[in-house]
């Protein structure tokens, strides 16, 4: 497999990374690490890239330019086997849960497991149960379709099946949009709960601000097309005119009262 140095403290580094769609660049030149067992979270205006980059970094994305590095593997360069291979270190979910709406939690859940292992049909279903678990849904979820599921429930099958292949990174997109607050700050710690317990980077993209106060280890802030990267405490510094609008304004100052 296609390997080269990284710092051992990162699992993601990214170098001189470029996205553009037709005449619009909307990443130019962008750097980035992700270090190992961090909650990372990554905001941005409206446009600026934020899912485009989760999408590049698990190769939904082909960039104009730049490196990915992924767990010492050069992600570009990786071809079937190898690539394969890298797909069971990683698992993603959707702003939407992307579940099979015609398979039901279970059925999704075994999708990745078959997909990638000679598993036996009866370990299989083993392993979809112990899933549906750690997502925090009750056991007979598993025989359930998506349309008879809540929307929080939804998130959570598809949680369920991102964990599916016991992965070393979790990718997050907008993982609390649509819940209610209740919903949101229980969907939050069940997050850093399983990251703490299980190991995992999390790689999240959000726009809530109580998410970032209440797990991120730091925040990446996309702008002017490129990445900042710090702690809250430290971007609360920053003088950007739109990180200062972000982390400032009357949401931000709520969230850090909380």
């Amino acid at each position: 497999m296609p390997t080269a140095t990284m710092n051992p403290e990162n699992v993601i580094e990214v170098r001189g990374l470029v996205n553009q769609f037709g005449a619009q660049r909307v990443h130019d030149n962008l750097d980035l690490d992700v270090r190992r067992g961090e909650v990372l979270g990554v905001v941005g205006a409206s446009g600026s890239g934020k899912s485009v980059l989760l999408r590049t970094i698990v190769g939904l994305n082909r960039p104009r330019a730049g490196r990915i590095m992924v767990l010492g593997i050069d992600r570009e360069r990786a071809r079937g086997r190898d690539a394969d291979e890298l797909l069971r270190h990683w698992g993603v979910l959707f702003q939407d849960g992307a579940l099979f709406s015609s398979l039901t939690v279970a059925e999704n859940i075994a999708v990745p497991i078959k997909e990638h292992t000679d598993l036996p049909k009866d370990v299989i279903g083993e392993i979809c149960c112990l899933k549906i678990g750690l997502a925090g849904l009750p056991g007979d979820a598993g025989a359930k379709y998506p349309s008879q599921l809540s929307g929080g429930m939804r998130k959570r099958a598809g949680l369920a099946r991102a964990l599916a292949l016991d992965p070393d990174i979790l990718f997050l997109d907008e993982p609390t949009s649509g819940l209610d607050p209740i919903g949101a700050a229980d969907f939050d710690m069940l997050i850093r709960d399983l990251q703490q317990s299980l190991g995992l980077t999390v790689f999240m993209v959000t726009h809530d601000l109580d998410s970032l106060v209440a797990i991120t280890d730091r925040i990446a802030v996309l702008i002017d097309k490129k990445c900042k990267v710090g702690t809250i405490h430290e971007l609360l510094q920053d003088q950007h005119p739109w990180i200062k609008e972000y982390f400032h304004g009357p949401r931000g100052r709520a969230a850090m009262k909380e």
